[in-house]
């Protein structure tokens, strides 16, 4: 997993103590090149303690609606959702720094609870603020990214956009995992970047924005780095037969388009709505 910061965490995550996710990241050592082109950019990702993210809306939410940051499961500040669990209405004050285009932090915002949250079939957090979107662009300026409702296609130009290193990687989508295998968790249908995305720790639950629309089509998630077939930190994919295939250095994400199903009127989540397919507790 391109997790967030602290072997030592990590060892206690491991151990079944509930630690924060972890994995060290290396200290930055430089800014990433501008986007290339003007539809991706830093607005509206955040940096969090660990991880990166982004406030983002459904192709239906209004303005007036409690604004969203999504990241990954293994970022939430409690410890990594259990194979099987799924967390919902979870209370937090987890804070996260508002970006900029050009990746300044321009302001702080405040979750109010873990909306939903699992390391099952995918791995991604949704958090609600205290601000709804309208705040957030009238004191801002800054306008959440949508997320895209429909399955992304192999061949894509995407951009990792990581607001914890305030940097970006592009590449394109390689192609879709039937299912990736990662320690005790695994997750469904993922995204498998092309070499050119090589993702790092600290990465994890930044957005993975379509270069042609601007759309978020999947979170940034993990990457086999020591050639390790399974283990924590070295997926591996399995195909419909079984098969296990290693790819040392290839990272990847966990599609999104399935989430806006499962979120109804005033962003609420709703998992018994019509098309729903996310895991429910």
């Amino acid at each position: 997993m391109k997790k967030p910061l602290g072997a030592a965490l990590f060892a206690l995550v491991i151990a079944g103590a509930g630690a924060a996710p972890a994995v060290a990241a290396p200290a930055p050592t430089e800014r990433a090149a501008a986007p290339t082109l003007q539809a991706v950019n830093f607005a509206g990702t955040v940096s969090l303690s660990n991880c990166s993210g982004s406030v983002i809306r459904f192709p239906n939410s209004a303005d007036t609606d409690p604004a969203l940051v999504l990241t990954n499961g293994h970022c939430l500040e409690t410890g990594f959702p259990a194979p099987g669990e799924v967390i919902v209405d979870q209370a937090s004050s987890r804070s996260f720094g508002l970006l900029n285009a050009s990746a300044t932090r321009v302001g702080t915002l405040r979750a109010s609870k873990v909306a939903y949250s699992t390391m099952t079939d995918t791995d991604v957090t949704i958090y609600q603020l205290t601000t709804t979107y309208a705040q957030i662009k009238s004191t801002y300026g800054i306008s959440p990214l949508t997320l895209n409702d429909t399955h992304p296609v192999a061949g894509t130009a995407i951009t990792v956009v990581s607001g914890y290193w305030k940097k970006t990687y592009a590449c394109n989508i390689d192609g879709f995992v039937y299912r990736l295998k990662e320690g005790d968790w695994t997750w469904k249908d993922s995204v498998r970047y092309t070499s050119a995305c090589n993702t790092i720790g600290g990465t994890s639950g930044s957005p993975v924005v379509d270069n042609a629309t601007g759309k978020v089509v999947a979170v940034n998630n993990t990457g086999n780095e020591d050639g390790q077939t399974c283990t924590v930190n070295n997926p591996c994919e399995v195909d419909a037969s079984g098969n296990v295939t290693v790819r040392q250095g290839i990272n990847y994400a966990e599609e999104t388009y399935q989430i806006p199903a499962c979120f109804g009127a005033g962003n609420k989540l709703n998992l018994s709505a019509s098309g729903c397919t996310l895991p429910k507790p």
